[in-house]
């Protein structure tokens, strides 16, 4: 994770310095051609580069240079933090490109959201939770219980990079750059008995305070919504506010949430959903022929990626997991199919990419009980 934003810009920089000493604009035709050239995956990246430089002059400055662009980085500890520091290091590299990147970090996802509503970001790297908000299709990628495994995960990853899917990667003035994965879920507990979604009746659960749907679903099942902040999720659990707290397994030692766990909760050892870390930009700082490049450089960095995060999750002890019975976990399973169902039906995850989805777990569990009517 640590150079995850500093790969996005190195590639948004070196593909951008291709736009110099570019030619008039293009003819439609032309430009159409251009176009097949820059998403052809088995051309050559220099001649990819040079056909965006020929669909895309008008984007210069008037003397030939690359007008900068203001990357907004969120990171719960600001600029002390691992995803910011890893882009500082990389400016003066950055520099040589002829590109000047202004970079600004944000400890709140809701201001760094509103910043690039307002245009005051040309980038924004946060949660995919926050991505869903501009691009619904990739904002599916954390959907609940939707993708069971770190292989499902890439694969899935590996399909949607695909040219063939730039088109879903726009909406409206917004373009995905870049997605990376950022490890599972869980669920975390004061109390071992809370071992299912459907154990928590009763419980007081946290849920984002900026999503009123997520209060919703745990209501659904007779729960109590805590309404939190990435910020104090932490505390809460901590100090019993909130029983029950679904979070990436790094939080245990990050957040200390050790601490709410105590003698009697623990670890559902169950992925609740994968969380992945996505950048959104502007598609008039950065056309979606570009951000396919960058794309592809994220996922070509998807091992990396992992072993970073991974490194960050430390050791968990083992007697901190809680084991779910088989009858259980298919319970747990049926539960998280109807609540993406619902949410379909509610346009809150989009239905291409749960589909998607459903197919990667039918091809590695062609056995499983949704495989053989599938309903999504």
């Amino acid at each position: 994770m640590n150079r995850l934003l500093a790969t996005a810009l190195c590639a948004v920089t070196t593909f951008a310095s291709a736009y110099i000493h570019a030619a008039e604009p293009a003819s439609d035709a032309v430009k159409s051609e251009l176009r097949t050239v820059a998403m052809d995956q088995s051309v050559d990246m220099l001649e990819r580069i040079e056909a965006i430089k020929g669909m895309y002059p008008e984007m210069l400055a008037e003397d030939g240079s690359i007008p900068t662009r203001r990357i907004c980085v969120w990171d719960i500890a600001g600029k002390n933090g691992p995803i910011y520091n890893a882009a500082v290091d990389q400016v003066s590299e950055l520099m040589r490109w002829g590109v000047k990147i202004e970079l600004d970090a944000y400890t709140s996802e809701s201001v760094i959201t509103e910043e690039l509503k307002a245009g005051m970001c040309d980038a924004a790297l946060f949660t995919g939770l926050r991505a869903r908000l501009f691009n619904r299709y990739t904002g599916t990628l954390d959907a609940i219980g939707a993708v069971p495994s770190r292989d499902q995960m890439k694969l899935l990853m590996q399909v949607i990079t695909s040219p063939k899917n730039a088109e879903r990667m726009l909406d409206g003035q917004y373009v995905v750059m870049g997605y990376a994965p950022m490890g599972a879920a869980y669920i975390f507990v004061n109390d071992r008995s809370i071992n299912t979604l459907a154990k928590a009746a009763g419980k007081r659960v946290a849920v984002l305070d900026y999503d009123l749907v997520q209060a919703e679903m745990v209501s659904q099942i007779g729960a109590n919504p805590v309404p939190t902040s990435l910020v104090n999720a932490g505390t809460k659990f901590n100090n019993r506010i909130v029983d029950v707290l679904p979070a990436p397994l790094a939080a245990y030692s990050i957040m200390e949430l050790y601490k709410g766990i105590g003698t009697e909760g623990g670890i559902v050892n169950y992925p609740f959903s994968q969380i992945t870390l996505q950048l959104v930009g502007r598609a008039e700082k950065f056309p979606n022929e570009l951000a396919q490049l960058i794309r592809e450089d994220f996922f070509g960095r998807f091992d990396t990626i992992e072993r970073l995060v991974k490194a960050q999750v430390g050791d968990i002890p083992e007697q901190a997991w809680i084991d779910i019975p088989a009858d259980d976990k298919a319970e747990y399973q049926v539960m998280m199919q109807e609540a993406r169902i619902q949410l379909r039906e509610r346009e809150y995850y989009d239905p291409a990419m749960l589909t998607l989805q459903r197919k990667i777990r039918c091809k590695y569990e062609p056995a499983h009980f949704e495989c053989t009517n599938p309903v999504e």
